[in-house]
């Protein structure tokens, strides 16, 4: 036997529902610490560190990232796969 139950709320509702703690603090917290290190309120070592920080699986999701970009980079037309060289053209 199989049946189904839709249930309509808002995923705080759904949240609360369920027990789940509510992240809305931490979530905005990650995402202005984000957004200030892209918009270059940092350096290059305060970006690595604060992913590394706040990346759900440290430096093994730090390396599998950059192998996607690496894959990413040599899909590309004239791609060299360094993902750290690339030349710029002009």
């Amino acid at each position: 036997m199989k049946f189904t139950v839709d249930v309509d709320c808002t995923p705080e509702e759904a949240r609360s529902f369920l027990g789940l703690p509510d992240m809305t603090r931490v979530h905005d917290l990650y995402i202005r610490s984000v957004t200030d290190a892209m918009s270059g309120h940092g350096n290059a070592e305060q970006v690595e560190r604060l992913f590394r920080t706040l990346s759900p699986f440290g430096d093994a999701g730090l390396k599998m990232l950059s192998s996607l970009m690496d894959l990413g980079i040599k899909a590309t037309p004239g791609g060299s796969g360094t993902g750290a060289t690339r030349k710029k053209s002009g």
